[in-house]
Order: C-alpha cells, then sequence, then structure tokens
C-alpha cells in the first residue's frame, strides 16, 4: 500500500505536544501517508481552566483548528499515534479520556494489527516523559497495535528523544521544541508511515 493513513491524537495545553504532532504528521506526509490530526477535548470547566493562565484560550484556539478524536478516526487508520504532556509521569487524562472511548471497537477486533506509536512533553526535568511513554505501550498492546519503537535507528536519535517516542522538555513552559526535538519527531512520522505501509494487509 503506497498511502498509508496515519491518526495522530494528542493532547497540547501550551503548544510543546502539538509542535511535536505537527512535525510528525510532516514526516509522515513526506513519506506519501494521509494523515489525521485531532486533540482531545478538555474534562474540566471553566471554572478550573481559570486557575492556569492562558489554558482557555489555548484551548479554544487549538480547538478551532484540530477537530477532536473519535473512534471511527481508529477504525479508518492504518496507524494510530498518541501524544500527551506528562501527568505525575503518566498520560493526560484528557488523552487517556479518548482511549477509553475506543472500548466499542476494539471488542469487535477493527484495531487489531494497525501499526501504534507514542511521543510526549514534559515541563520539568526528570518530569517523566519515558514513564509515560512506556505507560502508553500497555494501552496499544491491549488495543492490538503493533508497537513502533524509534531505538537508535536513526543519527536524529542521539541528540532528542527517546527509543520509545518523540519528546520535549519545555523548562517550565519557557521553550518550544528545537530542531534536535523536531527531527525525532519527523523521523518518528517517516518510520510510522513506513512500517504502517508494510502491515496494512495484516490489519485488513
Amino acid at each position: 500500500m503506497s498511502n498509508p493513513k496515519i491518526l495522530i491524537v494528542f493532547y497540547s495545553r501550551n503548544s510543546s505536544t502539538e509542535t511535536l504532532a505537527l512535525a510528525i504528521a510532516e514526516g509522515a506526509r513526506s513519506k506519501g501517508a494521509e494523515v489525521r490530526l485531532r486533540r482531545a477535548r478538555e474534562l474540566v470547566g471553566p471554572e478550573v481552566m481559570a486557575y492556569a493562565p492562558g489554558w482557555a484560550e489555548s484551548a479554544a484556539a487549538m480547538n478551532a483548528k484540530y477537530e477532536a478524536p473519535t473512534a471511527d478516526d481508529a477504525v479508518w487508520a492504518d496507524a494510530i499515534v498518541f501524544g500527551t504532556p506528562t501527568r505525575f509521569g503518566n498520560v493526560s487524562s484528557e488523552l487517556k479520556a479518548y482511549i477509553d472511548s475506543l472500548g466499542g471497537v476494539w471488542f469487535q477486533g477493527k484495531l487489531n494489527g494497525k501499526a501504534g506509536a507514542v511521543f510526549g512533553a514534559t515541563s520539568s526535568k526528570h518530569g517523566g516523559n519515558e514513564s509515560t511513554l512506556l505507560s502508553l505501550y500497555n494501552v496499544l498492546a491491549h488495543l492490538g497495535l503493533i508497537i513502533v519503537p524509534l531505538g537508535y535507528s536513526d543519527p536524529s536519535l542521539f541528540k532528542a528523544g527517546s527509543p520509545y517516542g518523540a519528546t520535549f522538555f519545555s523548562k517550565g513552559d519557557t521553550e518550544k521544541p528545537g530542531e534536535d526535538e523536531l527531527a525525532v519527531a519527523r523521523y518518528q512520522g517517516e518510520r510510522v508511515a513506513s512500517v504502517a505501509s508494510s502491515l496494512a494487509p495484516a490489519a485488513a
């Protein structure tokens, strides 16, 4: 199959995870993939969002750019890539809520054999990027996806990212992903698209 379909579902509050998602999409499209970018939605109301300055405004802006993910998106895809900021060393509740909504299509076996990958960002040093990505590997296995790690299969991985997926440390949301992090993310998109293309018959 020459044009794999890649679903990138992410949650992002301050755009770090969004920026990685866009770079992954760029890499996948460079391999001829059709990409759907979807942002998971907030689970709290404006009164809670008001405690974090800029949260509501950022969410509104991103939600205007990206549709909310659906179970049909996951069925459509040949590969699913999940992206999340760390929350106490684990996946954000917003992304997890979407994952939990996939029970129906999972039970029907409609996700088996697709490629799966993960990426993430944290605001603090040693803030849990790797533990968060590894926690999502459990999800990929339960959904029946074929896990696509990065390993050290590209020179970019010796400068940034992790063998589990693209990552970024924003230093308290004072920095945005630089070229080293974006190179890993673009490579991840390329790798997922290539693997998805070869796995497509197994997922059919």
